[in-house]
């Protein structure tokens, strides 16, 4: 992610390749490539010998690894999510040899500023919201056709609305005789449905996260991702998750808790700790971005990250 000024500003860039611990033969995988910040960063600490291979699912982050593709014969682009990273693993025929795996978890900078996305609300644009225009439905059809149950789960949910009921019928209602197409229509919507504004926090920020969380199917791919990484990372092997928000953190964070205790055996079972098979250790402490880089990046006042180890 990146603020709004520099489509090239990746947060917690140097706490992040310092938690990978990159080694120069090695072998890495950035899961969310975006506009190659971070994945520049890994590739100057690589030999010739060492090997990137970038994923995203956003046709432009695609054109902007091809690019880099081109340049730099130890990077490969795949268009996919990160979901997928066994397949692409597999391919490349890097099965355990893996040796760390990055995932920036979230929408980034450049698709909020580009309006015609559909992520802001701030500006006006088409309601489309998917990280990849060229496949599934955009927000603007699913709303035309969801029930009113499903998309107050969705706001409620994903989105931690408490008024979702609320929007949920304000939009059920409104389309009946008025198509929700735009941005700023839905902005208005939900304006207007809320029974206050809280401050310093725009009323449908909720709204359209819990939106383009679900057309995008982010919560279950980020779950299947990180049980992807630890199958296909080497022993000694790191992943570093990003996050920014509560849900996704609480995610990464639980997943994490749970391998590095190891088998879920009864408290009183007599077993040591170290018997219990853990699968990573916890590298460090949750990281979060210092003053100075918030005073150059305001977005990554939200960020967290975290790094684990693969024990076995």
């Amino acid at each position: 992610m990146t603020d709004s000024h520099s489509e090239h500003l990746p947060v917690l860039l140097n706490e992040t390749i310092a938690a990978l611990a990159v080694k120069a033969d090695g072998f890495y995988i950035d899961g969310t490539f975006g506009r190659g910040g971070h994945a520049r960063q890994v590739l100057a600490q690589l030999s010739d010998n060492g090997r990137l291979i970038g994923l995203d699912k956003d046709p432009a982050a695609i054109a902007t690894g091809q690019a880099l593709e081109k340049e730099d014969p130890r990077f490969t682009i795949e268009q996919c999510s990160f979901a997928d990273m066994t397949d692409v693993v597999n391919d490349h025929l890097w099965q355990g040899r893996v040796d760390g795996i990055l995932l920036d978890i979230g929408v980034s900078s450049p698709q909020i500023d580009e309006a015609e996305r559909g992520f802001s609300f701030q500006k006006d644009g088409p309601l489309d919201m998917r990280m990849n225009p060229d496949a599934g439905i955009s927000a603007a059809e699913w709303l035309a056709t969801a029930k009113v149950e499903d998309i107050t789960f969705v706001i409620k949910t994903l989105g931690e609305e408490r008024f979702g009921k609320r929007i949920a019928n304000a939009i059920v209602e409104t389309r009946e005789h008025t198509p929700i197409v735009s941005t700023t229509q839905l902005a208005a919507l939900v304006d207007k449905a809320m029974p206050f504004r809280e401050k310093n926090k725009h009323p449908a920020t909720r709204t359209f996260q819990a939106i383009r969380i679900y057309i995008n199917n982010e919560l279950e791919d980020l779950k299947v991702a990180l049980e992807h990484s630890l199958d296909v990372l080497a022993v000694g092997g790191r992943l570093a998750v990003i996050t920014f928000h509560s849900l996704e953190d609480r995610i990464v964070k639980r997943y994490f808790r749970d391998e590095a205790r190891g088998d879920d055996l009864p408290s009183n079972f007599p077993i040591t700790a170290d018997q219990l098979n853990p699968r990573i250790k916890l590298v460090g402490k949750a990281i979060k971005a210092g003053n100075e880089e918030l005073d150059v990046n305001p977005r990554a006042r939200s960020a967290v990250l975290r790094v684990v180890e693969k024990l076995l």
